[in-house]
């Protein structure tokens, strides 16, 4: 077991999403120096979970600030190459343009394999799974960018097809996850999320397919109401880290941004056994998320070119390539497989909400020895767990 992990921390309270002009990014209260790549959503709706670091972000050689596949390769012991011919889906709000051609940009700097469509490695469809005609722009292109190019950093060999859906509705975004399994997608990354409510169970079936690795951010607003779909107990809730560089390898602490919580509405599984949540329990595992430490992503039509990117929209696509490359898709028709198993590095301490009465120090807002809501049961030590 590699070194421990502290938390820093953050309040969040549970809240109603407030409406807002697509694409319009905003700066985010838990998280300084960063802003939400997408803005909070209209009711009904999910946001993306991704943040920018805002001031600089290139380092003084030209070379993209942020990890690139290497510097994750070695932090979670990932093999270089692997995934040949598995199909990752990535489901998004609206259509990028320029997503095919910033990937291109993305790949060609890190040495990956050229994924396109011409070559059959790259896809992008709406969400009925047309090539014609695409969504319009809700301004999710950041999104979009650092989920192709987190799955491309740690499985270069898998194929990506992006499903874009009509808008970032709950039923269009559940229809688009319906349509990336019909199309061949063995793992489906989720980068996005509303807060539960009653009507939460609905479209719990879209995101529950036999075979099929659903693999969904936990959210950036700390501990408190959980998120869906990743309160669903079919899907594998990814938490967030602030991941380091130390002179003896790499350090990670608990992200305080990231999502957790005990859901009002989905009951709990048979294989969580935490002791003070009647439901289920966010989050199971987790990967870097914390934009002080995030990753490399190239985006031109959206963003300004190199940036660089976390939230947990980072740390779920991280996650769902390293199931393609461990080539056990199977496993993951829930999270069950992720509790009790080796192959995670266990993170311990700090918490993420600045208000210790929030949950008291419980292990639902505070990094504790095993299982804790912010990290899950622990981040990928090579691909045995997966």
């Amino acid at each position: 077991m590699r070194g421990t992990r502290m938390r820093r921390t953050a309040v969040v309270l549970a809240a109603l999403a407030l409406p807002v002009l697509a694409g319009v990014t905003t700066a985010h209260a838990g998280t300084p120096g960063a802003r939400d790549a997408c803005g909070p959503a209209r009711p009904g709706q999910v946001r993306c979970f991704a943040e920018i670091r805002t001031g600089t972000v290139r380092a003084a050689t030209g070379t993209p600030a942020g990890y690139g596949p290497a510097d994750l390769r070695s932090a979670y012991r990932l093999p270089v190459g692997g995934g040949d011919g598995r199909t990752v889906a990535i489901v998004d709000a609206g259509d990028d343009a320029g997503a095919e051609a910033d990937l291109a940009v993305y790949r060609d700097h890190y040495g990956l394999p050229a994924c396109t469509t011409g070559n059959g490695c790259f896809r992008k469809v709406n969400q009925a799974g047309r090539a014609s005609p695409l969504p319009a722009d809700a301004g999710w292109g950041v999104e979009i960018s650092l989920d192709l190019d987190a799955v491309s950093a740690v499985c270069p060999d898998c194929h990506l097809l992006l499903v874009e859906a009509d808008s970032p509705g709950v039923d269009d975004m559940a229809a688009a996850v319906d349509t990336a399994v019909a199309l061949g997608a063995t793992v489906v990354s989720n980068s996005y999320g509303a807060r539960e409510n009653g009507d939460a169970p609905r479209l719990a079936g879209s995101y529950r397919h036999a075979g099929v690795a659903m693999v969904v951010s936990s959210g950036d607003d700390g501990y408190g109401q959980p998120n869906v779909p990743a309160a669903y107990d079919s899907v594998v809730a990814v938490g967030g880290t602030t991941l380091t560089r130390t002179g003896d390898g790499w350090h990670e602490t608990a992200w305080s941004g990231a999502g957790s919580g005990c859901s009002a509405w989905i009951a709990k599984p048979s294989w969580q056994h935490d002791p003070n949540c009647p439901g289920r329990m966010v989050a199971d595992v987790a990967a870097v998320a914390d934009p002080d430490t995030g990753l490399a992503v190239y985006d031109a039509h959206d963003g300004a070119g190199w940036t660089v990117v976390g939230g947990t929209s980072a740390a779920a696509p991280v996650v769902a390539g390293i199931t393609a490359l461990a080539g056990h898709p199977d496993r993951f028709a829930t999270a069950a497989h992720l509790y009790g198993t080796a192959g995670l590095t266990d993170v311990v301490g700090g918490a993420n909400g600045t208000d210790r009465a929030d949950c008291g120090g419980d292990y639902q807002c505070t990094a504790l020895p095993g299982y804790d809501g912010p990290t899950g049961n622990g981040t990928p030590d090579g691909l045995g767990a997966f």
